[in-house]
């Protein structure tokens, strides 16, 4: 999982819609956002656990209340204010764009009324469209980092140490089960129990089922899936109409002077990806195609060598003779005449030589069915040699096409900026009206994909309902049918209760090194972290020559707990790669850490600020000012990709401002707000 951006809208102290905060990655992996105490950092913190989750941290106060006061004062009353937080992130080459939405309004009494949230997902695909995925967004971000593991990696640094608690530590093991994958197993373990007492129950059932009350339901829902198909419709209109605009609006551009190359060049750069995206999705058709023709060939190996055993076995024995045919000396002794030209008359000796050939004979059938039989087998081992050669074809023409497809995305971006910040304004505005254009686009796609998502809950209903209609008695047969499934079941979760227990071993042996590792590298402490067979994570002092417990300090819990996820992360990543079938569909993870430097003296600040920008793939960190001091910026400056701040801005009056200098540049945190109300800004460091 890679986080690519982050948006709000009217979330919190955040008015409006706020400008996008990109994500650094790879070598420069790190982000740092800069931000006073009460300018957002927990809320920005909390806007990752809201979008994807709908959790919040212990520090977060007044949940409830998520919609800015200002946006919510500023409508008149009934008037409904939209709040939201996008976020888009990367996994195995597909991008994800996940949005969290709710609705606040002033009743005529002046109370704020909320709605509940709804969440909306939409993927790109190959082509450059999004689309809607198939299964329920929930689901998806589950399986990609599941809930009971978020806090792992969106957290409060200053709270860090409370995962290690006493009342934690049952928490703690099992959610590392869950990211080891282990409590897969046990979950399989659950469904397989299930199953088998389900089994058991449908031995003792005999009986139709009442379809009566499903017409009804069949009915009313045929009708909504019709309402819905009515609304889609109008939804697509609106979209072509913006897609008219958008067209207008580039042909303008193309008219301005000192706009038109670039709009050329852009019109020529997206026809190039239209082509790039036709190409990787020819190699990924035709990828599948070898797979689905010949994927079957390298699996017949031993088939193909068990074959050339029993030919071979056949002719040494006699029994499939490559030589003389036995239709052909039966011919001979028809015809009474050898080859020669001398006579075999029956009862003489050389008539019974002839007729003893019969059974050292072959019979031509059978000889010429084995020929033919041999060469598809021949035919089968060169197509088996073959389909690696276009697995790798294809995965090449793939893996170029994306390429050139970020290679354009990054060169349209670039165009795009360059557009907004031209030093004509006209072209500024006719660029923000595009950007606008974009969003809406957006928007109807999103309200595109709620529908989906409706559609698809309703097939799934008339679905079930039509199985209940089709549905016959029960027939002895099934019976004997689930007492087989039930003794299969039965040994498969003896397998998998060994298979568990050997993989979860493996995994806490490698993770309880890797936490020592780490650890020892932060503290200067002679402790030794110890992880019992319950995922307990305790200090040790072994320097009398005998492990001893330690009454950790704050600081020290607060290093053992980075290093416990510094270890979970790598652990996964490398148990992830090598075991692909056991552990999360991805080995790449973010941390948010909000306030990791507080409670640290001036060593542990230092050793902190070198070691976590090594622990996950990504690293997005918000602090204050006074944590933000000279070791910590030295320290972290060489993985630095890209900073923000957050600039406070008080109503209140004569406050005392604040800035911050970076770069040799002053950014403000503080400032007088030109209104009554309190907000914050988000400013991109240059």
């Amino acid at each position: 999982m890679k986080l690519v951006s982050l948006k709000l809208c009217n979330f919190r102290q955040f008015y409006g819609k706020t400008p996008e905060i990109y994500f650094a990655n790879d070598r420069l992996n790190t982000t740092i956002i800069h931000g006073n105490n009460g300018s957002g950092k927990t809320t920005l913190l909390n806007a990752f656990t809201w979008v994807l989750y709908e959790t919040f941290t212990a520090a977060f106060s007044s949940p409830e209340l998520l919609v800015n006061k200002r946006a919510i004062e500023e409508n008149d009353f009934g008037v409904s204010v939209e709040c939201w937080v996008e976020i888009i992130f990367d996994r195995e080459h597909k991008r994800y764009q996940v949005k969290r939405k709710c609705y606040a309004c002033r009743d005529r009494n002046d109370r704020i009324q909320y709605s509940k949230s709804q969440l909306f997902m939409l993927i790109a695909g190959d082509d450059g469209r999004w689309y809607h995925p198939l299964q329920q967004p929930e689901e998806i971000i589950n399986r990609i980092l599941p809930a009971s593991l978020h806090q792992y990696f969106f957290f409060d640094g200053e709270r860090i140490d409370r995962f290690f608690r006493d009342g934690k530590k049952t928490n703690i093991a099992e959610d590392t089960k869950e990211l080891l994958g282990v409590k897969v197993l046990d979950r399989s373990l659950e469904h397989l129990k299930k199953a088998k007492r389900s089994l058991e129950e449908e031995l003792k059932i005999i009986g139709d089922v009442t379809i009566k009350k499903h017409l009804q339901q069949q009915k009313k829902l045929e009708q909504e899936l019709e309402n819905l198909q009515q609304e889609k419709d109008k939804i697509i209109q609106e979209s072509e109409d913006y897609q008219k605009i958008k067209q207008e609006i580039a042909a303008r551009l193309l008219e301005l002077s000192g706009a038109e190359e670039l709009q050329l060049l852009k019109q020529q750069l997206s026809e190039q990806e239209k082509s790039d995206r036709k190409i990787l999705l020819e190699g990924k058709r035709q990828l599948k195609q070898s797979i689905s023709s010949f994927g079957q060939t390298i699996l017949l190996a031993n088939a193909i060598a068990k074959f050339d055993n029993i030919v071979r076995e056949l002719r040494n024995k006699g029994e499939l003779s490559s030589g003389i045919k036995q239709e052909f000396v039966a011919k001979l002794l028809t015809e009474e005449t050898c080859i020669c030209g001398n006579s075999i008359l029956q009862g003489t000796e050389n008539y019974e030589r002839v007729k003893k050939l019969l059974d050292r004979a072959g019979n031509a059938e059978i000889e010429e069915t084995a020929i033919r039989i041999e060469t598809q087998v021949k035919a089968i081992e060169k197509q088996s040699s073959q389909f690696w050669q276009r697995v790798d074809r294809d995965r090449a023409k793939i893996n170029r096409s994306r390429t050139e497809i970020a290679r354009i995305e990054n060169q349209l971006d670039e165009i795009d900026r360059k557009l907004r910040n031209y030093p004509s304004e006209d072209i500024q505005k006719l660029q923000q009206k595009l950007d606008e254009i974009e969003a809406n686009i957006r928007e109807i796609t999103l309200k595109l994909g709620a529908i989906g998502q409706k559609k698809a809950n309703i097939t799934a209903k008339l679905q079930a309902i039509s199985k209940e209609i089709n549905k016959h008695q029960i027939k002895q047969e099934k019976q004997a049918l689930a007492r087989k499934r039930i003794k299969i079941t039965g040994e498969a979760i003896e397998r998998l209760i060994e298979v568990r227990s050997r993989l979860e071993r493996q995994f806490r042996i490698s993770l309880e090194q890797k936490v020592k590792e780490i650890f020892s590298t932060i503290s200067f402490t002679p402790y030794i972290p110890r992880l019992s067979e319950n995922y307990e994570l305790t200090l040790v002092e072994n320097t009398s020559g005998i492990a001893l417990p330690v009454a950790a300090s704050t600081g020290e819990n607060q290093i053992l707990s980075l290093s416990f996820i510094g270890g979970i992360i790598d652990r996964v990543r490398e148990w992830s790669e090598q075991n692909t079938l056991m552990g999360p569909d991805s080995s790449k993870f973010p941390i948010v850490m909000d306030s990791p430097f507080g409670s640290l003296d001036e060593i542990y600040r230092t050793q902190v600020a070198k070691a976590i920008p090594q622990l996950a793939n990504q690293l997005i960190v918000l602090v204050t000012n006074t944590q933000w001091r000279g070791e910590v910026a030295s320290e972290m400056s060489k993985y630095i990709h890209s900073q923000y701040i957050l600039v406070y801005n008080s109503p209140k009056p004569n406050c005392t401002s604040e800035a911050i200098e970076i770069n040799g540049k002053t950014y403000p945190l503080i400032q007088q707000s030109p209104n009554r109300f309190e907000y914050t800004e988000i400013i991109r460091v240059s």
